[in-house]
Order: structure tokens, then C-alpha cells, then sequence
């Protein structure tokens, strides 16, 4: 009996040990299963970094592929000229330039790739914004003893406009076509949805303001007090002149404008020094952080002068303009923005700058000019850099400026003209309204095309290299 007690004992302990045994080895197991799969999981996703390293950026395989078509008459050059007249007509009179119409004719009509296209877009920019601001250089302010171009606010803005073009020109370089397609439909979008709403807003108050005048004319015959609006609207009627010219020598600030065209000659001096310099060397990089300092020293000066009150923007009339230093850095920082987009996508900065001229209370007339002499500097100086990149054919360049200069000349007389007859300034904002959102669907489905067409293809999509591009 003992025997047996001894032996169940034996056989427990046996089977204990076994178990034990069985249950390491089982944890064991499990251990390196798990191992294994999390060795896997961590390579699945090492594989899925490496393999978007791989698409953004492949080395020695660039993107950039030309297409420049041969320039001869026929149902292309037809329809480019008037969808390209019709934008440079609405882009001048809206202070946008109309790059969001130029970019998609060039590539959807002509034929151009895309980077060309925004360069050539650059180039009819430049053309419209320089006949409109000839136009707009002899004009008055509709309501104050002033040139209808505010040339403290180009003063704040114009140099980091700038700043930001040279900027936007090596991203242009660098991003493919896609990566910056859903950032544009979300800003061209957004602002011009803002600026719809500014025009409504500013519609109602030019609604209120008539109905005002008019009873005061025909109870007092009295001028109606229009000291508590933003800005007086131009009153109806083909009569009462509102935008009056004056010689263009007496409606220039030479001290202004020169400080803007020490701050162009300034990049140009970067620009060409750095084509006898190679491409991403020290001093190559050297040189181009110039601008800089450049743009800053000029912008820093006026924001200083606004915010101590030595000098104000003048073209909000009464209102006193107390801007604080973080408001101007923001402002700045705007320009920055626009100047970037414009030169990335070859559109004009006034997509930004446009509405934000609206929200800080410049009248509409005085938005749309002074964003449109900003633009003057910044897309002739795109168009200097893409010329030295050698991004477009000048053929087909020069022959797009004369119908884009043609255009904004019509563009401004056509409209300055209805304005002073309904006596609505507001239209200035509906155009700018919609000028950006059909910039928006072109731009938005070009960009769309192009990126589902390469992914058909199996094209690479990444960046390109700005050292060797």
C-alpha cells in the first residue's frame, strides 16, 4: 500500500514537471510568434516609409518634362487669345491678375506642361498689372485728396510680396504638379467665399447709404453724412465724376515708389548674381539670403512708422489706424504667403492679398489698384527668374503679354465706366469673387487630371532635385 502511495506520487510528480515543460514551451512558442510579428509588423511599416521616401523623392529621376508646342495659327491660338482676354479683363478689374484662368488655358488649350504654363501665366501677369497700373497711376481717390494707390500699404506688403515670389519660384522647381492641388482648392475656395461675402456685405451698405442720401436730398437737398461707413460710395449717375485723373507726375510718391524699386533692382542684382555662381554652393546660398534682409529693411521701416504713427494708411479715410506690432508681423506674414502661392502656382499674389485689403476696410477701388501695383513688382521679377531658368518660349510669351495688356486696359475702362453709372463699387468685389473661384474649379481640375493620369501611368510623382533641375 505504501509501494502505491509512493509510485501516485511519482507518476504527480512526473505529470507536474510535464505540464510544467508543456506550458514553458507553449510561452516559448508564443513568445517568438509574437516576436516574429511584431519583427514583421515593423517591417511592413519601415516598408511603408520607405516606399513614400521612394515616391516623393527618387534621385536622379526628375519629373520635369517640357512641352512647348509650335506656335502657329489655328482654333488653339483662337481660343487661348479670348478665354486669356477675358481673364486678364476680370483679373485687372478684380486686383488678381488672373493667373487662376491663364494657368489651365495654357495647359488645356495650348498645350503647355504645367510648369510652363506658370511661367508664361507670370508673364501675362505681368503684362496686365503693368497697363492697369498705368491706368490707375492718374486717378484720385473717389472720396479723399490722395492717389487711388495707397503706397504706404503697397510699402508694408510689396517687399515680403516679393520675398515670397522667390520663394514660391524654387518651390515651383522642386514640388510636382499634385502636392499642392488640395491646398489651392482649399485657399481659392476659402477666400473667395470671404471676399462674396465682403461684396454682400458692402452691397447692403451702399443700399442703405443711397436710400439715406436720397431722402436728406429731397427733404434738405443736402449731401448725405456718410462719415460712420468704411467708405463713401460712389454716388449714381453718369454725371458726378468720382474718379477723376490728374497728370501722372503729380499723382506719383517719388520717395515711396523708390524704396519699391530699391527693393526690385535689389532682387534683380541677387538674381543675376547668382546665375554666374554654382547651383546650391555656399555662396550661392549666400547670396540668395540677401533678399532678406533686402525686403525686410524696407517693410520693417514702414511697420515701425504705422504702429508709432508717423505714418498711417491713408486710404481708410477718418478711420485712425492703430495697428499693433503683432498685427503687422501677421500682415507681413500674409504677404509672405501670397507671394509663395503666386509664385509656385503663377498666379497673381491679389488672391491673398485682395481680400485681405477688403478686411482691413480699404475701399474696393483702392484694394483692387494697390493690389494690382504690388503685383507689378512681383511678376516682373517671376518672370525675370523663369526667363533665367529658361521655363518658357518668349515667342509665345510675348505675344500672350499684348493680348493680356490689351485686355486690362479694356478690363478697367468697361468697369470703371458701370461703376460710375450704378454708382456700386461692390461690383469690384463680385468680380474678385468669382475671377477666384473659377480660378479655384480650373486650377482644382487641371490639378486632379494630371495627378490621376500619372498615377494611370505609373509616373513618378515625387519632388524634383533644386540642385539639378
Amino acid at each position: 500500500m505504501g509501494g502505491i502511495q509512493v509510485n501516485l506520487r511519482g507518476l504527480a510528480m512526473v505529470a507536474w514537471i510535464l505540464f510544467l515543460v508543456l506550458v514553458m514551451s507553449d510561452v516559448g512558442i508564443a513568445e517568438r510568434l509574437l516576436k516574429h510579428k511584431r519583427n514583421q509588423e515593423n517591417e511592413e511599416t519601415r516598408g511603408v516609409f520607405v516606399r513614400v521616401a521612394n515616391f516623393l523623392w527618387q534621385d536622379g529621376k526628375p519629373a520635369y518634362k517640357p512641352v512647348w508646342p509650335e506656335m502657329k495659327f489655328g482654333w488653339k491660338i483662337v481660343v487661348g487669345s479670348i478665354v486669356g482676354f477675358l481673364g486678364a479683363a476680370l483679373g485687372s478689374v478684380g486686383g488678381v491678375g488672373g493667373g487662376g484662368i491663364f494657368v489651365p488655358m495654357l495647359s488645356l488649350i495650348i498645350g503647355f506642361d504645367p510648369k510652363s504654363s506658370t511661367a508664361i501665366s507670370k508673364c501675362m501677369i505681368m503684362g496686365a498689372a503693368g497697363s492697369t497700373v498705368y491706368y490707375n497711376l492718374r486717378l484720385r481717390h473717389p472720396t479723399l485728396e490722395m492717389p487711388l494707390i495707397d503706397y504706404d500699404l503697397a510699402l508694408l506688403f510689396q517687399p515680403m510680396l516679393m520675398l515670397g515670389i522667390s520663394i514660391g519660384v524654387a518651390l515651383n522647381v522642386m514640388f510636382a504638379d499634385w502636392m499642392v492641388t488640395v491646398l489651392l482648392i482649399i485657399l481659392f475656395i476659402g477666400t473667395s467665399t470671404k471676399a462674396l461675402f465682403k461684396g454682400i456685405d458692402t452691397w447692403k451698405k451702399e443700399t442703405i447709404m443711397k436710400k439715406e442720401a436720397a431722402k436728406v436730398e429731397s427733404e434738405e437737398s443736402k449731401p448725405a453724412d456718410g462719415a460712420s461707413q468704411d467708405y463713401k460710395p460712389l454716388p449714381s449717375g453718369p454725371g458726378n465724376r468720382t474718379e477723376y485723373e490728374v497728370p501722372l507726375l503729380q499723382n506719383i510718391y517719388w520717395k515711396e515708389l523708390s524704396s519699391l524699386v530699391y527693393v526690385w533692382i535689389g532682387f534683380l542684382i541677387v538674381q543675376i548674381i547668382k546665375e554666374y555662381l554654382p547651383t546650391c554652393s555656399v555662396m550661392y546660398w549666400i547670396v540668395t539670403s540677401l533678399q532678406i534682409p533686402i525686403a525686410a529693411s524696407v517693410t520693417i521701416f514702414e511697420a515701425i512708422c504705422l504702429s508709432k504713427g508717423t505714418r498711417v494708411i491713408a486710404s481708410k479715410g477718418k478711420e485712425i489706424t492703430n495697428w499693433k506690432m503683432h498685427q503687422l508681423l501677421l500682415y507681413c506674414s500674409c504677404g509672405i504667403i501670397a507671394g509663395m502661392v503666386g509664385g509656385l502656382l503663377g498666379l497673381g499674389g491679389g488672391f491673398i492679398l485682395g481680400p485681405l485689403f477688403l478686411e482691413l476696410g480699404i475701399p474696393p477701388q483702392v484694394a483692387s489698384a494697390t493690389s494690382t501695383f504690388s503685383m507689378v513688382f512681383s511678376s516682373s521679377m517671376s518672370v525675370v527668374q523663369y526667363y533665367l531658368l529658361d521655363r518658357f518660349p518668349v515667342p509665345y510669351a510675348a505675344y500672350f503679354v499684348l493680348v493680356a495688356t490689351i485686355a486690362a486696359i479694356a478690363g478697367q475702362h468697361v468697369v470703371r465706366r458701370i461703376i460710375a453709372v450704378i454708382g456700386r463699387a461692390s461690383i469690384i468685389i463680385f468680380i474678385l469673387a468669382l475671377t477666384i473661384f473659377i480660378s479655384a474649379i480650373s486650377l482644382g481640375g487641371v490639378g486632379i487630371a494630371a495627378m490621376v493620369k500619372k498615377l494611370a501611368n505609373k509616373e513618378y510623382m515625387g519632388f524634383d532635385n533644386l540642385c539639378k533641375a
